[in-house]
């Protein structure tokens, strides 16, 4: 069996088919590199991969169509996982563009190509940004037609556009809103990475809302586990189907927290600056995952402080060797 992974040099892509490559089955990954954030960062990723023989890389852009569509009739997929797309909530208001061209468009090429060449399972990001402001916890069975962000509108646009190529085509479609995911080889622009970046250079840490911000923190292994679950649970299924799923840990932290384990990790305190709401915040998040543990029987592992101290782990190492 080969997965296809789009977005295998970013943060969940690089871990999951790292993953997925010790468990012996082949991966073959497109990435397009971009520079949003730290492209070192990227290939530092994409080079841990290259070191297992069953990994096969093509560098690409999911906007265009033709390339994408030669890869999946050259390589006969089962199953594709779709993780790339331009992230980040406030880049979204700045550049609209390309979250068009990347979330929208790119992943119109994906459902076509699936469509083409007959690919049975396809699972996609999602994220809980569709949520806006709803009440927490958040519950796959809530409305998200009011999303608050370009961002979060990219993606409600992807549930829809999967659901329709579902039923139309008798594909199995999985969204997965992700919560927050953090750990090693994470992504530069989100919190932990970001505060644990400026407090090692001295530097003071932007605090939205006043560290009042309360986000359902979760750790990168169990985002994993629950991805390679959800893709067992879509080759189970006899007909075809479409679901979405939260991916979360169940638990919400505020930042103020998130800031005192840091400080307690890195055995010092940080300078601060604190920033009022921002323009597409979400105050808080919160995932309600009993649909996940039902289905799937998921349950996260790993809790925040023990998360924190892998992270700065990490860091401190990666930061040497740069």
């Amino acid at each position: 069996m080969k997965i296809l992974i789009t977005g295998c040099a970013g943060f969940i892509g690089y871990h999951l088919s790292k993953r997925l490559l010790e468990k012996n089955i082949a991966v073959f990954g497109i990435d397009n590199l971009s520079n949003y954030y730290d492209v070192d960062l990227k290939k530092r990723r994409l080079n841990i991969l290259k070191k297992y023989k069953n990994f096969s890389f093509n560098k690409i852009d999911l906007s265009n169509r033709k390339k994408v569509l030669n890869i999946f009739i050259n390589n006969k997929f089962k199953t594709v996982v779709n993780l790339a797309a331009q992230a980040g909530v406030r880049f979204s208001l700045k550049n609209p563009e390309a979250y068009l061209n990347s979330n929208i468009i790119g992943f119109f090429n994906i459902l076509e190509s699936c469509k083409i060449c007959k690919v049975k399972n396809l699972l996609f990001a999602s994220s809980s940004s569709v949520y806006g402001n709803n009440i927490t916890p958040f519950k796959e069975t809530m409305k998200t037609d009011s999303p608050i962000q370009f961002y979060a509108a990219t993606k409600k646009s992807n549930e829809v556009m999967a659901h329709a190529y579902s039923k139309l085509h008798n594909m199995n479609c999985i969204g997965m809103r992700f919560f927050t995911v953090y750990g090693p080889y994470g992504r530069p622009d989100m919190a932990i990475y970001k505060f644990v970046n400026q407090m090692y250079r001295n530097k003071a840490i932007s605090i939205f809302n006043k560290g009042n911000h309360q986000r359902d923190f979760t750790y990168i292994d169990d985002v994993v586990t629950a991805t390679l679950k959800l893709i067992n649970y879509s080759h189970k299924q006899r007909k075809p189907f479409f679901d979405i799923f939260n991916i979360g840990n169940g638990k919400t932290e505020e930042l103020k927290k998130i800031i005192l384990l840091l400080e307690k990790e890195l055995k010092f305190k940080a300078k601060k600056k604190y920033i009022s709401l921002q323009t597409g915040d979400i105050k808080k998040t919160n995932a309600n995952i009993s649909k996940l543990v039902k289905k799937i029987k998921f349950y996260p592992r790993t809790n925040i402080e023990k998360g924190i101290k892998i992270f700065v782990e990490w860091y401190k190492k990666y930061y040497k060797k740069k």
